[in-house]
């Protein structure tokens, strides 16, 4: 079959798509959470415009559909999708509860952390999950991140390109990072979410719930927690010991065996996601 059309902003041949067809880069997408919640600015917007309290399982399947969208859809879904969330951002302000400062959401700084952690995150969990990637093609994957963080409004060249700048932007923000009232919180609801009464839970004190699902997510949220730099679990009041990164390597490398086992054993067209195989049609390789 041949290409009939417009693969979007990475295609086929790109480290992006390579990197998203994993399906343990949801997993990427929590770890990104717990690293955003450190940055006061960041998580103050979160907490004082996001739904996500009373309904974050809609949230998560919004943020998946736009990252999907953007990573698998048309050069004009990518950019219809993106506009959708620029106009919405900036309407939005929040207030610094150390300063009492008022300031836009849709912020540079703001917007180049959350976009350096969510991509850092999916890369990063991809590859400790057993995904092989050369040095080079790492590279490329930040570079060609760059069309995503344009997309939200981002000044590509103020954006981190490879992985030594990604580093580097990260000991530079270190010092703006801590854990305040708004990332803890956020970080226990990322770690014990509610969960549907129809998911064979039951309910405990604190409104938290308990049953094969909550043990489950909870392997879950530590293994994404496992997953962060030993510096931003130290924010947190954990450890930065070698012996838990080992740990949460295992642990990945085990959740991503049994999502291929899953997905393996499902009808031959729900195995990839719908935006995908539009992508794959259009490029020619459904």
């Amino acid at each position: 079959m041949t290409s009939t059309g417009d693969v979007g902003l990475f295609g086929p041949d790109s480290v992006t798509w390579k990197v998203l067809r994993e399906p343990i880069s949801i997993l990427g997408g929590l770890r990104s959470l717990y690293l955003q919640a450190l940055h006061p600015r960041a998580v103050a917007a979160i907490a004082q415009n996001s739904g996500y309290r009373a309904d974050p399982w809609g949230r998560l399947d919004r943020t998946s559909m736009y990252v999907e969208t953007v990573t698998y859809g048309t050069t004009a879904e990518a950019d219809q999708a993106a506009s959708r969330i620029r106009r919405l951002h900036a309407r939005m302000t929040a207030t610094d509860p150390r300063t009492g400062e008022t300031f836009r959401i849709d912020e540079p700084d703001l917007l180049r952390w959350v976009h350096v952690t969510e991509v850092e995150s999916f890369l990063t969990t991809a590859r400790r999950a057993g995904l092989d990637l050369t040095e080079e093609e790492v590279d490329r994957y930040y570079t060609e991140q760059l069309r995503s963080a344009k997309l939200v409004g981002l000044d590509p060249t103020s954006v981190p390109a490879t992985a030594a700048e990604v580093t580097a932007y990260y000991e530079a923000m270190k010092p703006e990072l801590s854990l305040t009232r708004d990332s803890a919180e956020t970080a226990l609801f990322l770690t014990v979410p509610p969960v549907p009464a129809s998911w064979g839970s039951r309910p405990l004190r604190l409104g938290l719930t308990l049953g094969p699902t909550r043990w489950a997510y909870f392997g879950i949220a530590a293994t994404a927690i496992g997953l962060l730099p030993p510096w931003a679990r130290k924010i947190y009041g954990g450890l930065g010991w070698a012996t838990t990164d080992l740990s949460a390597d295992l642990s990945v490398r085990g959740l991503r065996l049994l999502l291929k086992a899953g997905i393996s054993a499902l009808p031959e067209r729900y195995r990839v996601a719908p935006k995908r195989r539009e992508a794959l049609t259009r490029a020619g390789l459904a």
